[in-house]
């Protein structure tokens, strides 16, 4: 049985620590876990029959984007581009916005989901970039997306984000605020007409926020632009299920990539709750 952890950092290095607990966890925390494993193994499957194959291989404009082998046996961070770049661009903290945080933010994620449960996770290894229309999407669960109020989608890829929610693919949209939310709804909305579908606001009674940490607060400080506070959306599909979490306001792969750096100290508090956000944002994408 695995018990609960804490995150924390020491001497400027992530770790994670054993943490005495006032109760024993109880069976069906248990049971609850087993199930998170399973769902592991089951969930890629699902998704990658759904989506079938293409006999035409997906055209990007760089090699680095795309699916570079198959790893969907494992838990696999993925993100998602969301406009044209050119060979050779910088990936990560600088002019191209949909790849802030990039690699740093997916790497230590996947060491935390490694330390505090038994799911496969790939480690070690940058994560994979996709457009929403590439049909090797659909064999991973769980999907990243920042930064979408300069999202420029497509109609395919407008249509391919339909798609991957709805045959149970998962998004975790992070690091926008402000007027960036016209933006992106503009493309939900055309994706998924508020006629069917409408954003809402979570509390934390929902089963995200307590599906393996027990998250006690939402109210949270982001690690920059403070005048703006966290709120946490979803859109779910017809059966109640969450198709995305949205961060607004607030940055939580931030803290995830800094939290190893000794030059950018940010609240130890304040990333421990950004690692238990993450964790649940996975599990709940794998469970549902």
């Amino acid at each position: 049985m695995i018990k609960d952890k804490e995150l924390h950092n020491a001497n400027c290095k992530m770790t994670i620590a054993h943490c005495s607990r006032p109760r024993v966890v109880s069976w069906l925390r248990t049971l609850g876990f087993a199930m998170v494993v399973l769902a592991l193994t089951v969930m890629p499957m699902r998704l990658s029959a759904a989506s079938g194959t293409s006999d035409k291989p997906y055209h990007y404009e760089d090699n680095r984007f795309g699916e570079l082998k198959d790893e969907s046996d494992k838990f696999k961070f993925t993100r998602i581009k969301t406009y044209q770049t050119s060979p050779g661009d910088h990936i990560g903290d600088g002019p191209v916005m949909w790849s802030h945080d990039y690699p740093e933010a997916g790497l230590h994620l996947s060491k935390i989901l490694s330390e505090v449960s038994k799911l496969q996770v790939v480690l070690d290894e940058n994560e994979w970039i996709f457009a929403f229309d590439d049909p090797n999407l659909m064999k991973y669960p769980f999907a990243y997306l920042c930064e979408v109020g300069y999202m420029q989608l497509t109609d395919q890829e407008i249509a391919g984000m339909r798609e991957y929610l709805l045959r149970g693919g998962f998004l975790l949209v992070d690091d926008f605020r402000s007027r960036e939310m016209r933006n992106f709804e503009y493309y939900v909305k055309r994706a998924f007409p508020e006629s069917e579908y409408q954003m809402k606001q979570l509390d934390i009674t929902h089963p995200i926020f307590n599906c393996f940490f027990s998250i006690k607060t939402l109210d949270v400080e982001p690690p920059y632009a403070r005048q703006f506070r966290p709120q946490f959306l979803g859109l779910e599909d017809k059966h109640g299920r969450l198709m995305m979490i949205i961060n607004y306001n607030n940055d939580v792969s931030d803290y995830w990539q800094w939290s190893g750096d000794p030059y950018q100290p940010l609240p130890a508090q304040d990333t421990q709750g950004a690692y238990k956000f993450g964790v649940n944002y996975v599990f709940y994408a794998l469970t549902h």
